[in-house]
């Protein structure tokens, strides 16, 4: 059996600092080394959303070592799937990859009570999104 990833999913958001964040690390999280993950903004903040990495930390996941990163061209041509949450045109569209925008609410400047419904919806999407993965797999 090969160790190569099912797939390898991009998720962009402006600041790659709070939805992005908080995908990437609950794909992580769930899916393991089955699934390639990277995150990226169009325009990266300086530091993850502390309240994005409490309102993680609550659902058993650690993201406080995750930094913002810029987005490039490169992370999109070696990405299946591309997520954006919000950037609206900043994201370089290539032929074959599967691209998604999934509108969340922007978790930027709220806090954690405001950013828990947020990390819970993001989680539902990452459940769907694995399983998607998984039966494009064995079809």
């Amino acid at each position: 059996m090969s160790s190569s990833p099912l797939a390898s999913v991009l998720f962009v958001c402006v600041h790659n600092a709070g939805r992005s964040q908080m995908a990437a690390g609950f794909l992580s999280h769930l899916a393991g080394d089955r699934i390639e993950v990277r995150s990226a903004g169009s325009v990266p903040g300086d530091q993850v959303n502390p309240a994005a990495v409490e309102a993680m930390k609550e659902a058993g996941v650690d993201i406080s070592a995750a930094e913002p990163k810029i987005l490039t061209t490169e992370a999109v041509q070696a990405s299946d799937y591309v997520i954006t949450m919000g950037c609206g045109d900043a994201c370089p569209v290539f032929p074959g990859k599967k691209y998604l925008d999934w509108a969340l609410e922007d978790p930027a400047g709220k806090g954690v009570e405001a950013v828990r419904p947020i990390r819970d919806e993001i989680r539902t999407r990452i459940e769907a999104l694995i399983a998607e993965i998984g039966a494009r797999q064995e079809a």
